[in-house]
């Protein structure tokens, strides 16, 4: 049985401090458990029909933090949740994440806030890694141990291959 997943690129976004720029998903949305409100992921989303991963990520982060990239990024982790709950119509969903080194920035992409609403973005914020390892609120991460593969990331730099994420 082929399964019907979701092809999605992320970014991390790291700036000179190392803060990591996630966006604010808030309820109702496909990551998003039922009986929580608002999950902190990286930025980016689907990959279209003819886009190659690269493409699609540039188009996702001057969409939705204003962000040019100019070189195609080292591909640090990737991730296959399946789950007919996470994207509605597909058996689940693939993200590979791709590392972005930059200077702080105030996000502002291409859309409107009302397209940024459609998406369910509800804001952005840069985190420091003590203030994801620490968080007590209700608030989720994607991935939900976010803190151990960005604590390697950041000690240990680029792996040589994508390393796979859990939920």
């Amino acid at each position: 049985m082929t399964l019907n997943l979701r092809t999605s690129v992320r970014a991390i976004i790291l700036d000179e401090d190392d803060r990591v720029l996630l966006c604010r998903f808030e309820f109702p949305h496909p990551v998003v458990p039922e009986g929580s409100t608002v999950v902190w992921a990286a930025p980016g989303g689907g990959v279209e029909p003819g886009e190659d991963p690269f493409s699609a990520l540039r188009r996702e982060l001057r969409e939705e933090t204003g962000l040019t990239l100019t070189a195609d990024p080292p591909h640090v982790w990737h991730q296959v949740v399946v789950d007919p709950h996470i994207a509605p119509g597909r058996d689940g969903i693939v993200n590979d994440y791709f590392l972005v080194r930059t200077p702080h920035f105030p996000p502002r992409g291409e859309f409107t806030d009302a397209q940024l609403a459609a998406e369910l973005i509800a804001a952005f914020r840069w985190w420091r890694l003590p203030e994801i390892t620490g968080y007590t609120g209700s608030d989720l991460f994607s991935p939900r141990d976010l803190a151990t593969p960005l604590t390697a990331l950041l000690t240990s730099g680029p792996p040589p291959s994508p390393m796979p994420l859990g939920l």
